[in-house]
């Protein structure tokens, strides 16, 4: 198992892509400018929140798609798709397409359950078969499926002069398959994911069981050995199972007096929540980390969980401006990694 003394063996990082609703373009030229900005600094690693009706991403294969060719070497995810809002076809072949555009470097976080807001949504979403849609595991193991290239049906060949038909979802992507994630906040979610041969995300966000004391890091821990021994007896899995933490990391070494007094304000109205669980669920907050690299490599040395993992996907705070991302992925790149054991990246490495 990884360590405190293990160097961090991938750093990436985690954006929601805000933008202006009067003048959209530019928030998604950010979001391009800052995957461009991560692999220039060596991370391995760029991906995107997945957000619909929102001033956030809506469509992270487009991004994808467009980064894919700005860019040459850092691998590009999302964390996650809600796949409650897809059709698994027809997404298939879009994660498909990107890939081979990419070279092989997309990895899809995906996770399940009904769509957010639900009821104000789903006579667009599923106007005629709102009730009678799943929206539990089944819906992603199809599309591992399909994504895997297995039959679709059993028609395929030629058909008149032109016209040729495949029996799978075209293209296919060889590999794509080994290099689909679950997003898990539950040990049942986690568990599910190893042996169903996924990859993990473990991100700020779990889910305690009811007998478990509300503390975020050995609960964390709990549930991402219990998804390395679900892999280890799964027949589906192809290798080592991979898992990927992704917290709230805000580095401050080379931020301003102004950029530091913000910062500390969205971390203090955020720290309430991650006291006790809230909601019925009894939901779990991380703290956000907020210091000088030194400082919060210490934190993380400390962090049952991140004591667990040898990759990351820091998540960047929402709301803030370019240039503050700027600064934090330059000081996360150049001097929080470093302290965690990690070396930047050289062009052609860092892919998958």
């Amino acid at each position: 198992m990884p360590d405190s003394s293990r160097p961090l063996r991938k750093l990436g990082f985690l954006t929601i892509g805000l933008f202006d609703p009067a003048d959209p373009a530019a928030g998604h030229e950010s979001t391009l400018q800052v995957i461009e900005l991560g692999e220039q600094l060596g991370f391995d690693s760029a991906w995107l929140r997945h957000r619909h009706l929102q001033f956030g991403i809506s469509s992270p294969i487009a991004i994808m798609a467009a980064a894919s060719q700005r860019t040459s070497r850092i691998a590009l995810g999302t964390a996650v798709t809600p796949i409650g809002w897809e059709n698994p076809l027809r997404l298939a072949e879009d994660l498909a397409t990107v890939d081979l555009l990419a070279g092989g470097r997309i990895n899809p976080g995906l996770s399940v359950g009904e769509p957010m807001h639900y009821d104000t949504v789903k006579h667009e979403l599923y106007p005629n078969s709102a009730d009678l849609e799943d929206f539990d595991y089944t819906r992603v193991e199809r599309l591992a499926r399909l994504v895997a290239g297995e039959p679709v049906r059993e028609f395929s060949g030629k058909q008149g002069v032109v016209e040729e038909f495949s029996n799978r979802v075209e293209p296919h992507s060889s590999g794509l398959r080994d290099r689909l994630w679950y997003g898990a906040a539950s040990r049942r979610s986690a568990v599910w994911a190893g042996a169903h041969g996924f990859n993990l995300l473990t991100s700020s966000v779990i889910f305690p069981e009811a007998d478990q004391e509300p503390s975020f890091a050995d609960i964390q821990q709990s549930q991402i050995r219990a998804f390395r021994e679900a892999t280890a007896a799964s027949p589906d899995a192809s290798g080592p199972a991979r898992v990927s933490q992704g917290l709230v990391v805000i580095p401050t070494d080379s931020a301003t007096a102004r950029q530091r007094e913000k910062y500390q304000r969205y971390v203090d109205e955020r720290t309430p929540r991650t006291r006790a669980p809230q909601g019925p669920k009894r939901m779990l907050f991380a703290p956000d980390l907020i210091g000088t690299s030194e400082q919060i490599a210490e934190r993380l040395h400390a962090h049952a969980g991140f004591q667990e993992v040898d990759e990351v996907a820091f998540a960047l705070p929402f709301s803030f401006e370019h240039e503050d991302y700027v600064q934090i992925l330059t000081d996360i790149a150049t001097t929080l990694g470093p302290a965690l054991g990690w070396t930047p990246a050289a062009d052609g490495e860092g892919q998958n």
